[in-house]
Parts: structure tokens; C-alpha cells; sequence
């Protein structure tokens, strides 16, 4: 069952201790823009997953984040929220992790929702079928096993 959130708010995610970001609700006109972002289009064939991943995680908190608490410049000032300063942000890879863990992947819940009556792969195999035949009961100790005949 796909769970509906109807609520177009902006909410507050705390990343790490004293760090909280105001992210926009992640809808499919965010992810798309994301997906256009001139970053994203500038990354080669041959860029790693790694690569990738950064790229398209800083292309959608740029549209997304709102607002910020906890960011400051070197002499502890607080920032304002800037497209470079979230960038930067992201390059911590704890904020990174959280971000990605706490705003990114619920976009991918999505597809996972969908599928709940599906064994997990990883999981629980309550849902899978038996392939292998039921073993024959134990012999007495003892007895030989039967064996092919002999010519």
C-alpha cells in the first residue's frame, strides 16, 4: 500500500546534533527539476556511482532546503542559506548520509511500499516456495544404505 502524504508543508529534519535543515515535501516536480540540474548534465558516462549519487543529492537539497540551523563560517558567524553553502554542507559525509537517509530515501519507499507483499531479499524467506524434496526418514544406526548393484 503506497501511504499518501497529503501535507505540502515544509518540515525541519535534524541531520546531526544541532544541525536541523527546513526541506520543501520531496514531490516528482522536485526530483525532476533535480534531475535537470546542470550538474547532473555535465557529469560524463564514465563518473563513478559515487559521483553521481553527490551530484544528484546536491541538485535536489539546492531546490529543497529552505532553511537552515546550525551553519556557520569559519569564526562560528552564522550562514545564510546558499547554493554553495549547501554544497559544502553536503561534502560533510555525515550530512551527507543523514540527508540522503532522511529525506532522499523516502522518495525511494515509494517503490518498496508498493511491493509489501514481497519476500524480502535480505530478509525473512517466509514467502518463498520450497524447491528441494522432503529427506527420507533417518535409518536405524546400523543399517547400511542401499547401493548401486554390482555386476
Amino acid at each position: 500500500m503506497i501511504r499518501l502524504n497529503l501535507s505540502n508543508r515544509p518540515e525541519w529534519l535534524d541531520l546531526l546534533p544541532g544541525l536541523r535543515v527546513l526541506v520543501a515535501p520531496l514531490t516528482t516536480a522536485l526530483m525532476v527539476s533535480a534531475r535537470a540540474d546542470p550538474a547532473i548534465d555535465g557529469l560524463s558516462e564514465t563518473s563513478s556511482q559515487e559521483d553521481m549519487a553527490l551530484a544528484m543529492a546536491k541538485a535536489v537539497a539546492r531546490r529543497a532546503v529552505l532553511e537552515w540551523e546550525g551553519v556557520g563560517d569559519k569564526a562560528g558567524n552564522l550562514v545564510p542559506v546558499s547554493p554553495a553553502g549547501i554544497d559544502a554542507l553536503l561534502e560533510i559525509w555525515p550530512v551527507f548520509e543523514a540527508f540522503q537517509a532522511q529525506y532522499v530515501a523516502r522518495g525511494l519507499m515509494l517503490d518498496q511500499e508498493k511491493n509489501a507483499s514481497a519476500p524480502s531479499p535480505t530478509g525473512s524467506s517466509a514467502g518463498a516456495t520450497a524447491t528441494a524434496r522432503p529427506a527420507h526418514p533417518p535409518r536405524a544406526l546400523g543399517a547400511s544404505a542401499p547401493t548401486a548393484p554390482q555386476d
